[in-house]
């Protein structure tokens, strides 16, 4: 048996990446890692290896960490695998170096099952492997496996270190659970540890980040020595709780107490600058960061990346992360979420692409940044495709993730996939909640939110605004006026949402949709402070019910409160406008909107436009709107069009906008069913036979449209010839009744479509 001498180990040892200064030299294309002189060595390295497992050469127990960790320089997995299948066929895989190694590789990579299953092996288990185990939970963003496994811990008599601690206050300050922070501070303090700086700076950050600053601030007075960590911890709570000035004030002191600042002081006050100020604060801010030679590490980049995104300097983001070669994770996550949060969607793809294909392990934040822009391209494939990643990497229980799966099904028009996902979910927090009541409600599921929020309540997430506004919203969509009036009961009854500016424009569209419209200026009355959807919500509310004066009213009214309107304003009262036929008045407001406000005219203005002129008769101005639009025209403004040839009977213009129409949305049956009136009301029987026996080639269907009653509390829906209500004999046997009656008074049913035989024979024609 052959053992590998003490050269063979330092190799493998050496060409570890932390080892290999070549990583640390410039290059030529700035913000590319510089992959070719990394695998310069680590490809020897992988033949290396290989050519150990396959000859004759039998490793000791002593060589096996190195050459796992080794293998983790590489990123390679399934070698690792091989060395781990190699280890266990010498029996050393109970060895807990060994074991220790393979759990760290295993966690780093993602794998986190794999790494449960190494631990779980082990039949001795000391404090040093706890924590390993520990901390690859945390990095994967498992928190609730980390508290059971430190349960486990404490269940197995294994004392905690310091360590321990770090990592599970860690846990308590990313989760938000004060109360589990609280007794494990109790705890620190009973295992003799709180002088411990480490474990300090970390409670003072769980404080922090729970929003407890006052006993953040009450530790930190009491330490009798702080370090650049324990003011960064701080001033990063301060920051992230809104209390910008308190920041500006910390930072200050520690300028004046003589500690240095680092790379984590800058990143953590940034977004305090662009809270406060401007951009180009940030900007100077960065200035003083190269002038006074800042160590520029993946920290610093991150934090200047994302206040450039945040800021809408797309550019100057791409340029920071081009500076050097610095890159890492969580640099490529705050690129993805920047281009998300932007709407270059593709780009953020792009980035997520290039960042595997440098070999970095995407984390948790770096899935739930990435799926927002499948979801918002429709890419239901590639969603999929990261879905799948996700499963083998044991990331789908971590609640960001699967929240960004949820999201991602439903925008995909998958809310059936979403809904199965969710619930599976074992642990789900507000947003999880809020996001599959927004996907139900905006999916054309109003029911199915209303149930939703009645089972978040039986769980005991706790409501916030986002939850009560999307569950009106819902009610409005149903419409639920019974349910809707006991939210408006708990929101009065919840102090903390009553002055909720959102929740009550959520309760003013809410009353409007439901026909309730003395309810909804009521609401609007009592609240003390109004924004600029309030007043949308408002006038919009008066616009659905075709009293264009009074949003013309409440429009100036808003003027005068100092309010400045917005697109969704214009397009509000543009709406209201064409409803009521007033012409003028709409082309008036749309200028104003472009020429006094500096507001760009968006797809939807055209289309409102279009409406405007289309139902006032005027095609021909319709058609010069669309003509001069500075963007291609989407269905829905010419779907415009075509309803307004169809109702002034324009069939050579009816003939034009269903061409275009046909192309860009060719299963929608409601294009399909108002080219066939249009051809109907002309008289052309063939024109119509044509265009629904093309329905039926295609195998579009018309959805039949629904009607709505409240009668004692509960909402009834039904469509024509529906059977499905439980009383439909009854409510038949009394409307035939009124039918007589009406006929005996004279009533003779008038179509607004001429008849013909065929058609109606074979059902084909639609009577509105």
């Amino acid at each position: 048996m052959f053992h590998l001498n003490q050269l063979e180990t330092c190799l493998i040892c050496n060409c570890n990446p932390k080892n290999n200064k070549e990583l640390q030299l410039p290059t030529q294309q700035p913000g590319l890692v510089q992959i070719h002189q990394m695998h310069h060595c680590f490809n020897k390295l992988d033949k290396f290896i290989l050519r150990m497992l396959g000859s004759n050469v039998v490793p000791d127990k002593y060589t096996f960490p190195y050459v796992i960790k080794a293998c983790g320089g590489l990123n390679n997995v399934k070698l690792c695998k091989m060395v781990h299948d190699l280890a266990r066929s010498l029996g050393f895989h109970m060895d807990l170096f060994i074991g220790s190694s393979l759990i760290k590789f295993y966690t780093d990579n993602g794998y986190i099952h794999d790494a449960r299953c190494v631990f779980d092996e082990l039949p001795l288990r000391d404090c040093i492997l706890w924590n390993v185990m520990l901390n690859g939970y945390v990095k994967n963003g498992d928190f609730k496996s980390a508290l059971g496994t430190f349960q486990d811990m404490r269940n197995s008599y294994i004392k905690p270190n310091s360590v321990t601690f770090v990592c599970l206050s860690s846990v308590c300050a990313t989760r938000g659970i004060l109360g589990a922070g609280i007794q494990l501070h109790g705890l620190v303090i009973r295992s003799g540890f709180e002088s411990d700086p480490q474990l300090a700076n970390t409670l003072i950050t769980m404080y922090s980040k729970c929003g407890n600053l006052f006993d953040a601030r009450k530790l930190f007075d009491r330490m009798t020595q702080t370090d650049t960590v324990t003011w960064n911890g701080l001033i990063a709570g301060y920051v992230q709780n809104g209390f910008t000035d308190e920041a500006v004030a910390l930072f200050k002191a520690m300028i004046a107490s003589g500690v240095k600042l680092d790379s984590i002081t800058f990143a953590s006050f940034l977004p305090s600058i662009l809270e406060s100020g401007t951009l180009k604060h940030c900007k100077e801010v960065h200035s003083y960061i190269v002038r006074h030679d800042v160590p520029f590490d993946v920290y610093l980049k991150s934090a200047l990346v994302d206040i450039y995104f945040k800021g809408g300097d797309v550019e100057m983001a791409r340029k920071t992360f081009q500076q050097n070669t610095l890159v890492d994770v969580a640099v490529c996550t705050a690129m993805i979420s920047g281009y998300a949060l932007n709407g270059l969607n593709v780009e953020a793809i792009n980035m997520f692409r290039w960042l595997i294909q440098e070999k970095m392990i995407p984390n948790c934040l770096t899935m739930a940044s990435v799926l927002p822009s499948c979801a918002a391209l429709a890419s239901l494939k590639l969603g999929k495709e990261l879905h799948c990643d996700i499963l083998k990497k044991g990331l789908e229980n971590v609640c960001q993730v699967g929240s960004s799966i949820t999201y991602m099904y439903a925008k995909c028009g998958r809310l059936d996939l979403a809904y199965q996902f969710f619930q599976r979910m074992p642990e789900k927090d507000s947003v999880c909640w809020n996001l599959m009541i927004v996907s139900c409600s905006q999916n054309g599921k109003p029911e199915m939110a209303i149930d939703l929020f009645r089972q978040m309540g039986t769980s005991r997430t706790k409501f916030d605004a986002v939850s009560l506004s999307a569950t009106l919203s819902a009610c409005a969509n149903y419409p639920a006026l019974y349910y809707g009036k006991e939210l408006h009961c708990f929101v009065v009854k919840e102090n903390s949402f009553i002055s909720d500016t959102f929740v009550a424009s959520a309760l003013i569209d809410m009353y409007s949709k439901c026909g309730k419209l003395a309810l909804a200026r009521c609401v609007f009355d009592m609240m003390n402070w109004k924004n600029e959807v309030s007043w949308n919500s408002i006038i919009a509310a008066y616009g659905n019910h075709g009293r264009p004066r009074e949003c013309l009213d409440l429009f100036h009214e808003m003027l005068e409160a100092g309010i400045q309107p917005d697109h969704v304003t214009f397009l509000v009262i543009i709406s209201a406008c064409g409803h009521a036929g007033l012409v003028d008045e709409g082309m008036h407001y749309f200028r104003c909107m472009t020429e006094e406000y500096g507001i760009c005219a968006r797809m939807e203005h055209y289309a409102c436009m279009v409406d405007l002129y289309g139902r006032a008769g005027h095609l021909h101005e319709a058609f010069d709107t669309i003509k001069s639009m500075p963007f291609t025209p989407d269905a829905g403004t010419w779907g415009s069009l075509l309803g307004a040839c169809r109702i002034h009977g324009n069939v050579e213009l009816a003939k034009l906008a269903s061409r275009h129409l046909l192309e860009l949305d060719p299963n929608n049956s409601g294009y399909h069913v108002l080219l066939s009136n249009v051809h109907a009301g002309a008289g052309e029987w063939e024109s119509v036979l044509k265009v629904r026996s093309l329905m039926k080639e295609k195998g579009v269907q018309k959805i039949p449209g629904y009607s709505w009653i409240d009668v004692n509390g509960g909402t009834h829906m039904f469509s024509a010839a529906d059977g499905s209500h439980p009383q439909s004999v009854e409510i038949y046997s009394i409307l035939k009744s009124l039918l007589l009656e009406l006929r005996k008074q004279g009533y003779v049913p008038q179509p607004y479509l001429p008849l013909h035989p065929q058609i109606v024979s074979n059902n084909l024609v639609e009577n509105n």
